[in-house]
Formats: C-alpha cells, sequence, structure tokens
C-alpha cells in the first residue's frame, strides 16, 4: 500500500483527466487530516483547541498587544468568535485585556507571562508534530512543494478576488 491510500480523498481520485480538481482535493484532504490531528493532539494533550493555539501564537508575535479587531483580522476569523476565545484565555490566566489609553471603547489584548509560558509549551509540540507530519517528504521537495504552492497562490491572487 502506497502512502496516498492511507488517507481518503473525496471521490477517490476518480476524476478523469481533471488534473486541476484531483489537486485541489489532494490539497484539501492533506489539509484537513493534518488539522484534523492538531486539534485531537491539543486535546488529548493539553485540554485546548487549535483556535486557542492560533490567538495565543497571534499574540505571541505581538509583545506589545493588539486590538481585539487586529486579533480578529489577523486571525481572520469574526469579532465575536475572538471576543469568545479571548475571555476564555483571560480566565485562564494566559492573555490580560485592558481599554486602549486613545479610545476606552477598544480593548488591548497582550500574553500574560503565564500566557507565554503555556504557548511555548504548546508551540514545541506543535512543531514537534508538523515535523513528524512531513517528515518523510525529503527536504529538497519539501522546498519544491513550497515553490509550487507560491506559484498557485499568485495564480489565486491574480484572479482579482479579496483573500478570504
Amino acid at each position: 500500500m502506497i502512502l496516498t491510500d492511507r488517507i481518503r480523498e473525496k471521490h477517490d481520485g476518480a476524476l478523469g483527466n481533471r488534473l486541476d480538481i484531483k489537486v485541489l482535493l489532494r490539497l484539501l484532504s492533506c489539509s484537513m487530516t493534518i488539522e484534523k490531528r492538531l486539534r485531537r493532539r491539543f486535546i488529548e494533550q493539553f485540554d485546548t483547541t487549535l483556535p486557542r493555539f492560533d490567538v495565543l501564537a497571534a499574540l505571541e508575535r505581538h509583545h506589545e498587544g493588539v486590538t481585539m479587531g487586529e486579533l480578529s483580522r489577523s486571525l481572520l476569523v469574526s469579532n465575536g468568535n475572538v471576543t469568545a476565545l479571548v475571555r476564555q484565555l483571560e480566565s485562564d490566566g494566559h492573555v490580560s485585556s485592558q481599554p486602549a489609553p486613545e479610545d476606552r471603547r477598544r480593548y488591548i489584548v497582550a500574553l500574560t507571562p503565564q500566557g507565554r509560558a503555556h504557548f511555548e509549551e504548546l508551540a514545541a509540540a506543535h512543531h514537534g508534530w508538523i515535523g513528524a507530519m512531513f517528515d518523510r517528504v525529503p527536504d529538497a521537495q519539501m522546498a519544491e512543494l513550497y515553490d509550487l504552492l507560491a506559484i498557485l497562490k499568485r495564480s489565486l491572487g491574480s484572479e482579482g478576488e479579496e483573500s478570504e
């Protein structure tokens, strides 16, 4: 059995000569498999969720903190989703939120020292999981795949629609 046989694809790859659709479905099946594994491992090993990890990762990149609006835009999710996640993380002591000095209607969200330590633990596990999932792809092919996906990304960008 070859490795791709272990992960099902929609239509089981039976789309005749539509290589564009086959590539799309293969990308989706790989992406969904990776995401499912990450979600399951975060729950099982850390009793947390992938969206909570994403919020911590975004805040880790902004040491000075960010507004809730900036955070939702960087995560590509609604303000309501971010607010719920931030409130959960705040109740766990991982983030703090304070009114912005220039506009008290806006809130600045930042990692707490406890949140930074928690994120570092999660990130180390995340890096290990990703490394293991990509371990059987030789470095040269990984670089080639990265370059090929850049070409696809440019093609998508030239179509003229906004990024989602």
